[in-house]
């Protein structure tokens, strides 16, 4: 009978590797293979991260002999450097190491050592698209044990239901890695013709900023700020919203189109990390390149106009999320993995 012990950040961090691995907690592959999350890091004060860090690490050490498979989550060389002593102590006591990247385009411009050492060493690596697989073995050479495992839609609550709205969502921190900015320009230049509607920043970060833009461009009465949701508040926007916008300039695997294929919300966002895989322009989403704001207004434009449109792609939407990256497929692959091991 399998063991795992998960090394991840808490699950009391915001993020994308906490939201998937409160999925991954929440399903039958967590009891069938005794999963154990041991929490390395937590936002905060210097203090209370190197407190975090040395309990989880005596709380490794203790479970470790009982434990046959050690599967490590990380994303950036800071995750994955927090992460290599536990990593070590496996490999030294004989267990399995999987080890989970969870990290897009921007790996190839960030490569460290310490990725090196543990793809090197590992009985399997996981990564989140075609794309970092091909990445990841420039620098290691091709093998067999890097797989592809993309992240899993949500399990959405359809007994409480929201009416919908004229929403156009966008869903993650106010960064410009993620390109909000370029949204509230874009929405700018088509308002005239869509007063009715409004653009949602669901996130924190950058709020004041997003605050300041979107008044300098006159349109402050259609940009709702919501900062971090999650919760009954994620579930509400997510309902009330027409359609998703997320465009980042570098991804893993985006969880806010995850959450959207899910709740089936047409998406419009840009082909980066694991998307590329997938994403087929006015096919089962609608697809613009990083920055281009005007390609991204006219797109706009177009899913508010089209009522037709959106119908098509919320139904392919909620057809991802019932196919490839339903929870119970992606979590079945996990699990073979872990047999080979």
């Amino acid at each position: 009978m399998l063991r795992v012990l998960v090394v991840a950040t808490s699950k009391y961090t915001h993020g994308g590797i906490t939201a998937v691995l409160k999925q991954y907690e929440n399903s039958s592959m967590w009891q069938r293979y005794h999963c154990v999350w041991i929490g390395t890091h937590r936002d905060g004060y210097l203090l209370r991260k190197v407190w975090y860090f040395i309990w989880a690490m005596i709380r490794y050490i203790c479970l470790l002999p009982f434990y046959d498979i050690v599967h490590i989550h990380f994303s950036l060389a800071i995750s994955a450097k927090r992460k290599y002593p536990f990593f070590r102590l496996a490999k030294l006591l004989g267990k399995g190491t999987i080890i989970h990247l969870h990290c897009g385009s921007q790996i190839d411009e960030n490569w460290s050592p310490v990725y090196q050492k543990m793809f090197e060493r590992c009985d399997f690596g996981i990564v989140l698209s075609e794309g970092l697989k091909a990445t990841v073995e420039k620098f290691i050479g091709k093998n067999d044990k890097i797989r592809v495992v993309y992240n899993p839609c949500p399990s959405i609550d359809s007994r409480v239901s929201f009416e919908k709205k004229n929403y156009i969502l966008f869903s993650g921190t106010l960064s410009k890695g993620k390109g909000y900015q370029d949204l509230i320009y874009a929405f700018a230049k088509v308002y005239d013709k869509h007063k009715g509607w409004k653009v949602v920043l669901a996130g924190n970060g950058e709020v004041e900023h997003a605050r300041a833009l979107s008044s300098s461009l006159g349109i402050s009465e259609c940009v709702m700020l919501l900062g971090w949701v999650d919760g009954n508040m994620k579930h509400k926007v997510f309902s009330e919203s027409q359609a998703l916008c997320l465009p980042s300039y570098a991804e893993g695997f985006p969880m806010a189109v995850l959450d959207a294929w899910a709740y089936g919300l047409p998406v419009l966002a840009t082909p980066v990390g694991g998307l590329i895989d997938v994403a087929k322009d006015f096919e089962n989403m609608l697809v613009f390149e990083p920055g281009d704001v005007d390609t991204l207004s006219k797109k706009l434009d177009l899913l508010m106009s089209n009522t037709s449109l959106r119908q098509q792609l919320a139904e392919e939407s909620l057809r991802l999320s019932a196919g490839q990256f339903n929870l119970g497929t992606i979590t079945e692959q996990i699990g073979e993995i872990y047999c080979q091991v």
